[in-house]
């Protein structure tokens, strides 16, 4: 497995921004000899473009959706209930309640093909995804490791104790700005203070500390399968020390982390809880038990509650609290490999065999068929692959670096020869402070970029990198990622876009080949 990733840092910067997701179009009567589902749009224009007329293809997330926080509707779950083949994405690419209604609606034996899971069967490749926002607190989320028994099985982590001066709340961001409580201690702990995840996935959430001070979390872990059944995952503790006086009194003898990534982890194999988190000197992953960790909150987390009515649940407006911040908008469920593997034509090449060895499976009779627009597809591919390798040449080498919205165009950077650079990311329910807006002007300032990106979903809430881009005297181009819209519907259509774009706006020259 090919896992090298280029570098990443990106910026944190507050505010709420709207994330766009795939789509294709609305069901319809059709004569074609299979009914196909897929989770994104992409998937679905792949499908398509290999199935021709023998497929009739919907896409559950629709035309502005995210696949990564999209929430299925009643008339997503009929389109997978009379679906003969179901392809998502995988590695954890898709919401986990998209997932799980495919798990719970397809028809039984309806074969259901998470196509990037295997992509290296199929000629392709998978990077592990790396983050670094270079916060100045630590970025702490939720994860679950350990493989569990039953299709579709997820892992439910409940708070069952927590000791200390003030409450504790953990919620979600969503990405218009709304918060989902998942821990809330006001009122004791309860069936309630609890969220689920997949099998070896990560989430990212907001921790909240009333009051200053030391605070014992434990939680219990619990495999829950689709049938019902239920078995134990095991629990554990961990300590937070909050404010300055405790971090100082609390941490000896402990690994004290304060600032990077880490996950509070539950091992639903081992039942056992740990904190993970890379090491500064070597980059391996450690995994540190619950009592040999501090997690520390420092005075300089604190904030004041957010005015906004939503948001009444951490305290009066205006309260002092500490915040780990989410970080990235939105619900954003990921593994440890980045999911967004078809940033590279190549590896889109790999979807497409994929998608014609599993068509020819469900429908053998129009294997001939598959393999023919199969060919004709990989043709356009090949020359889409060389066309975007060729326009992206002509940058010059100084300004190959991406400063995007959205942190996924890691396939794409290691491909064609960029550098992602940095990816501006939201700290929710906060507005950003002048340090924030300086930190992007100095990124910009030494790297030297002459634009930044947007993908076009995000123009409407973009303010902070439209204003910060104005001033620095830098383009604010366009770039798609996980979604197309009514200017790009085709994934050839956005390649060619991102490639034409990137020149333009980088010093290159811009494809002639439309």
């Amino acid at each position: 497995m090919r896992t090298t990733a280029p570098r990443r840092t990106a910026l944190a910067l507050a505010g709420a921004l709207l994330l766009a997701g795939c789509s294709g179009p609305g069901p319809g009567a059709s004569d074609a000899a299979l009914t196909v589902s897929t989770t994104t749009g992409i998937i679905a224009d792949l499908v398509r473009q290999v199935g021709g007329e023998r497929v009739d293809v919907t896409s559950i997330v629709p035309h502005h959706g995210d696949p990564h926080s999209y929430e299925p509707s009643p008339s997503d779950t009929a389109k997978v209930a009379r679906a003969d083949l179901v392809f998502s994405n995988g590695l954890l690419l898709e919401e986990p309640g998209i997932m799980k209604m495919i798990h719970n609606n397809a028809r039984e034996g309806t074969p259901k093909v998470e196509i990037a899971d295997r992509l290296e069967q199929f000629g392709g490749h998978v990077m592990k995804l790396e983050e670094d926002l270079g916060l100045d607190v630590l970025w702490l989320g939720w994860a679950v490791e350990g493989e569990v028994t039953g299709e579709g099985a997820h892992v439910r982590t409940s708070a069952v104790k927590l000791t200390g001066p003030g409450d504790l709340h953990v919620y979600l961001t969503d990405t218009l700005g709304n918060p989902t409580s998942y821990i809330d201690s006001t009122d004791g702990l309860d069936t309630k203070d609890s969220f689920t995840l997949p099998p070896e996935a990560h989430t990212h959430v907001n921790w909240v500390f009333t009051k200053p001070g030391t605070y014992e979390l434990t939680v219990r872990g619990q495999v829950e399968a689709l049938d019902g059944t239920t078995s134990d995952a095991g629990q554990g503790t961990v300590t937070f020390t909050v404010g300055g006086a405790a971090h100082n009194k609390q941490a000896q003898g402990r690994t004290t982390l304060d600032g990077g990534h880490a996950d509070l982890t539950l091992n639903a194999r081992q039942k056992s809880v740990y904190v993970r988190t890379d090491d500064k000197a070597t980059g391996e992953r450690m995994r540190i038990p619950g009592p040999g960790v501090a997690l520390n909150v420092p005075d300089r987390a604190k904030a004041k509650v957010p005015k906004e009515q939503q948001y009444r649940f951490l305290g009066p407006a205006g309260q002092d609290i500490w915040v780990l911040p989410q970080a990235v908008i939105g619900k954003h469920v990921h593994g440890d490999l980045d999911p967004h593997a078809w940033g590279d034509v190549s590896n889109a090449e790999a979807y497409v065999r994929r998608i014609q060895s599993e068509l020819a499976k469900a429908d053998p009779a129009g294997k001939a068929v598959y393999e023919r627009n199969t060919k004709t597809y990989l043709r356009s591919l090949a020359d889409l692959h060389k066309n975007v390798a060729t326009t992206l040449a002509t940058v010059p080498v100084a300004h190959r670096k991406l400063i995007t919205t959205h942190d996924a165009f890691g396939y794409l950077a290691q491909a064609y020869g960029m550098e992602v650079a940095g990816f501006v990311v939201p700290v929710p329910s906060q507005e950003p402070s002048a340090a924030e807006v300086e930190q992007l002007r100095r990124t910009i300032r030494e790297k030297k970029v002459p634009a930044v990106f947007l993908e076009p979903n995000l123009a409407a809430r973009a303010d902070i990198l439209r204003r910060v881009a104005q001033d620095e005297g830098v383009g604010l181009c366009t770039i798609y990622g996980d979604s197309f819209d009514d200017k790009v519907h085709d994934y050839v259509g956005m390649m060619r876009h991102n490639a034409d774009e990137l020149a333009r706006c980088l010093g290159g020259k811009g494809s002639t080949t439309r």
